[in-house]
């Protein structure tokens, strides 16, 4: 019984573990790849450009593309404002940009205060995937993209989101075991 409340507490509090349930973050993360997931490591630092987090997107991002922007927006701009409901499902994704930074996409990558991030070997590129017009975001909050720019939706969609959102940082894979290793 120890032991159950143990893991359940863990679980809880510090690590979880999560499954892939789409391609938006291939190739660096598959279809049904397990994850684990920090979750108590942003109660002392904060979430940093790079980091690959799980979190809740905004209510409608849940249901696949589509306009799900909180409001009316420029179609050559990310979206400036998330919906203000927090959905319950929870999205994988990297975060490229922070609180007061300047974002635009060109090719899929996000360039980020003026100079485009192209050092991402990581990533699916996308040349059609091009916002030019700016956004800037808001305090406390991030904007995430998926690896696989061309498939993935996100916050070019549905907005930066609210740190509170961030259920924890991504660092390691542990299935299937070709793939075990840190993140």
């Amino acid at each position: 019984m120890l032991a159950l409340g143990l893991a359940l507490a863990i679980q809880a509090w510090i690590v979880k573990p999560y499954q892939i349930p789409s391609g938006s973050m291939e190739p660096t993360l598959d279809v049904g790849q397990r994850v684990l997931v920090n979750r108590f490591l942003y109660h002392f630092k904060d979430p940093k450009i790079g980091d690959i987090v799980v979190f809740h997107p905004p209510e409608g991002a849940e249901g696949g593309p589509g306009e799900q922007c909180g409001v009316n927006r420029n179609q050559t701009e990310p979206c400036p404002t998330a919906t203000e409901k927090e959905a319950s499902d929870n999205f994988i994704k990297r975060i490229v940009a922070g609180p007061g930074d300047k974002i635009s996409v060109r090719e899929g990558h996000p360039v980020v205060n003026g100079k485009m991030v192209s050092d991402e070997p990581y990533i699916n590129p996308c040349l059609s995937c091009n916002l030019p017009k700016a956004i800037t975001v808001p305090p406390g909050h991030y904007f995430m993209m998926g690896d696989n720019r061309g498939a993935s939706d996100d916050s070019r969609e549905w907005g930066p989101i609210p740190r509170a959102w961030i259920i924890g940082e991504a660092f390691a894979t542990y299935w299937p075991p070709n793939r075990i290793g840190g993140l």
